[in-house]
């Protein structure tokens, strides 16, 4: 059986017809294949240690001193919620008897929510700065995953003026990218100044940034190496909604759990080479009946 074969009898993801669906299986079927192919570890192994000494730099230098800052504010805090319903007056606590045990509950709540944010914001830098201390092992990888499940892959011959050119498209990737959160960013920023509503938007808002900023990351490298514009591959994520969101969504939550996040940013990788190869390029394909 050829190593094709083997790829395409081990990834049923790219015969699921539910795009939504398929979006978040990719990641188990592309760790399958990863278990099935060993040679495609060492593609893995010094991302991993590399992705071990970010995270312990970014736990040591940032999520431990935010938490610290978190807890010294929640603190700090002029009127706690527990502190708000003790001052209202007493016929008011006759009646709103319950709120005690909820208001008690919701600094429970803001503390769950601080960890959860941070967690992902580490999740996030984890990845950018992991994509590019580890970007020669990720972009051998991803054109080993290309070759096994597709049997081709698009090569172009090495000379110092194209790799000074593909440099110059990862810095300009990077630029459009952090642009592109810039104007996403400061509406929700501003949203959060509006309590309830405003900051649960906002909340939702972040999400969805992070997912597509993390999912752009991973889905680059089969695009990449087609030479394709920024506004193109932006377009192809929207394109093949909801899927590329479920992806990317399932990748923002490995990625943003520790001492698994070491394994997740190459497994991602990997998943949206897969990902792109079955539900992203056949976009580029004209249809039928079309030159």
């Amino acid at each position: 059986m050829t190593e094709k074969a083997s790829s395409e009898a081990l990834l049923p993801a790219g015969k699921i017809p539910g795009n939504l669906i398929a979006g978040i299986t990719y990641p188990l079927w592309a760790l399958t294949i990863l278990g099935q192919n060993p040679r495609l570890w060492s593609c893995v192994v010094i991302p991993i240690l590399l992705n071990f000494g970010i995270g312990v730099g970014l736990y040591l230098g940032l999520v431990a001193p935010l938490w610290q800052w978190v807890t010294d504010w929640t603190a700090a805090l002029p009127l706690t919620s527990a502190q708000w319903v003790a001052s209202l007056p007493e016929w008011a606590s006759k009646i709103l008897f319950w709120l005690p045990n909820l208001a008690a509950g919701l600094d429970d709540v803001l503390r769950w929510l601080l960890a959860i944010a941070l967690l992902l914001i580490t999740g996030f830098l984890l990845v950018q700065f992991g994509a590019i201390l580890g970007a020669p092992w990720y972009g051998n990888l991803s054109e080993q995953i290309e070759q096994i499940h597709t049997g081709h892959l698009p090569t172009a011959p090495f000379s110092p003026a194209t790799a000074l050119r593909d440099i110059g498209r990862a810095i300009s990737f990077q630029v459009k990218k952090l642009l592109l959160s810039l104007v996403i960013a400061l509406p929700l920023l501003l949203l959060g100044f509006f309590p309830v509503l405003g900051n649960g938007v906002a909340s939702v808002g972040w999400v969805v940034l992070g997912s597509l900023l993390v999912g752009m990351d991973f889905l680059d490298p089969p695009l990449e190496r087609r030479r394709l514009s920024f506004r193109k591959k932006l377009g192809l994520f929207a394109r093949t909604l909801p899927g590329s969101f479920s992806f990317s969504l399932a990748c923002l939550g490995l990625v943003s759990i520790p001492f698994l996040n070491l394994l997740a940013v190459p497994l991602c990788v990997a998943a949206g080479t897969l990902y792109g190869c079955d539900r992203i390029l056949p976009q580029l394909q004209p249809p039928s009946g079309e030159p």
